[in-house]
């Protein structure tokens, strides 16, 4: 006998793929639902698949209700920072009216518990202020982009129906998940893509031009940016706890995901060098805006609150199952497919 029906929006996608097979393990029954434009088929292979729009208040009210839904974990939105600048619009519409959409359909079938992806983009240019002391979740939130506003934006929505209608919810404010599932079935597919170490591991391997390091004269030990990594495993399993952690109706919390450690981007460069024996090759670039020296989470609420560890997220560990991966992708990447989130 299972838990329950649990409903994950973007459940075919980088963080919601772990997540479906994480609360499997669990006991719980879990639902995909993703529009396929970012997530992929191959990665919700085995698991319950309804192609949808989060945006679509209709959909979402026919999935809730023929699985009998009795919680959700909602991952679906768009996450490109430099994107969001350019395209805000595309942004507020997916991330914010799809959140208000899931909202509705949430109360219209009385589900009453609702685990958020939301992001350390809400601190922002606090981040900077804050210097390289670890974040906690009481700092002031200053977002440095349309997306980090959309992710505080969706956290008050949420927080407000709490307060009305009896909805019990928690944020989880990712710092950067990376990592693939220790099976090679599951791993990071973006394109294009955005992030450190699969950019890295791709330079090494001849797969994309050199890396570039955007800055060398950061206030940090070693001059580039520091930040906060966590294998996506873990941070699957963090749903799960969410979901599960006792909490009152009407109660909501946002809640730091990390580890409480930084790595600079000159470390991150030499594991991946440890990991596959070969150098990165690297150019120097100009600092990006917005860009903070150091963005770490204070975990110890999460720790708590949700009786939760990280279990596989040394650095070398998170490199060594991203090199696997990218060695041997399942699905979208060199022409296999297109983004992912």
């Amino acid at each position: 006998m299972t838990k329950g029906s649990v409903l994950v929006t973007g459940g075919a996608g980088y963080i919601g793929s772990h997540t479906l097979r994480a609360l499997a393990r669990a006991g719980w029954r879990p639902v995909a639902f993703d529009d396929l434009s970012l997530g992929f088929a191959e990665a919700a292979k085995g698991f319950e698949l309804i192609e949808g729009d989060v945006r679509d208040g209709p959909a979402l009210s026919r999935a809730i209700e023929a699985h009998g839904a009795v919680a959700v974990i909602h991952l679906a939105g768009l996450i490109e920072v430099a994107r969001s600048v350019s395209r805000p619009d595309l942004f507020w519409d997916s991330n914010v009216a799809g959140t208000a959409a899931l909202l509705s359909a949430m109360r219209a079938h009385a589900v009453p518990r609702l685990v958020f992806s939301s992001s350390a983009a809400v601190y922002g240019h606090v981040a900077g202020a804050a210097g390289e002391k670890p974040l906690t979740e009481d700092l002031p939130k200053a977002p440095a982009s349309p997306y980090g506003d959309t992710k505080l934006a969706g956290e008050r929505m949420i927080a407000a129906h709490c307060a009305a209608f009896g909805l019990t919810a928690i944020a989880l404010r990712y710092f950067n998940a990376a990592g693939a599932d220790p099976s090679g079935e599951l791993g990071e597919a973006h394109e294009p893509e955005t992030h450190l170490i699969p950019l890295a591991i791709d330079a090494a391997l001849g797969q994309r031009g050199p890396l570039t390091v955007f800055g060398t004269d950061f206030p940090t030990p070693d001059g580039t940016c520091v930040r906060d990594y966590i294998h996506v495993s873990d941070l699957a399993e963090a749903h799960v706890a969410a979901l599960e952690a006792p909490r009152a109706a009407g109660a909501f919390e946002p809640l730091n995901v990390g580890t409480g450690r930084g790595w600079s981007v000159l470390e991150v460069i030499a594991a991946v060098e440890r990991a596959l024996g070969r150098p990165v090759p690297r150019a120097l670039g100009p600092r990006r805006a917005g860009d903070p020296p150091s963005l770490v989470a204070n975990p110890a609420r999460a720790l708590e609150r949700l009786e939760w560890r990280p279990k596989s997220s040394s650095l070398d560990e998170i490199v060594a199952s991203a090199a696997r991966w990218h060695r041997a992708p399942r699905y979208g990447k060199r022409g296999l497919g297109g983004d992912g989130p």
